[in-house]
């Protein structure tokens, strides 16, 4: 194995759920030279991809589907901070995510959608028709909180699609965004 293959091998391992471009700017090497150590590291069964929402993330095969796919969203600060809120109060309507983390609401319903296809989250209705959300495995879930750090750069990334979402909520009006027949309206 070369020393840049090892290089790579080693930060998948020791920054599980990393994503391509922070990995190349984390190794400062070329995104030619990490998508070819990856795609070796992948052929020879040493690297895992999960690939959510546009970013593809890279692991150890040490971790099954779903430990990839929590880990990998963890790495994203809403859906960390989605995941945190349910965490620390359990079940919550939709609308009052959205409220306690000053979100609109069709970023959450987006987010939610995200964390429910993963299977980190359950999506139900209440008795009003109200979408209410919870851990689908909270012990297991709270095992991964320590594991993941998402870099500055993510954070900077997060930030911007919030701020722009936000811009567009204001353009469109509050519940546009949220699919129909989903009701994220407070109480």
């Amino acid at each position: 194995m070369t020393d840049v293959r090892r290089q790579v091998h080693e930060h998948v391992r020791t920054n599980p759920g990393v994503h391509f471009n922070e990995l190349a700017r984390n190794l400062d090497i070329a995104t030619g030279q990490a998508q070819y150590h990856l795609r070796r590291l992948g052929r020879s069964g040493e690297v895992v991809a999960e690939r959510i929402r546009g970013r593809t993330h890279y692991f150890d095969p040490e971790y099954d589907d779903w430990e990839r796919r929590v880990l990998s969203l963890y790495r994203r600060e809403t859906a960390r901070d989605i995941i945190t809120l349910l965490l620390d109060e359990g079940r919550l309507p939709a609308a009052t995510i959205a409220d306690r983390l000053d979100l609109a609401r069709s970023t959450v319903s987006w987010h939610v959608e995200t964390l429910v296809d993963a299977g980190v989250v359950d999506r139900s209705y209440g008795d009003r028709g109200r979408v209410e959300v919870a851990l689908a495995r909270p012990a297991e879930t709270i095992q991964f909180l320590g594991t993941v750090t998402p870099s500055l750069a993510d954070t900077l990334i997060d930030r911007f699609v919030r701020l722009v979402d936000d811009g567009l909520q204001g353009v469109a009006g509050s519940d546009a965004a949220a699919s129909p027949g989903d009701d994220y309206s407070s109480d």
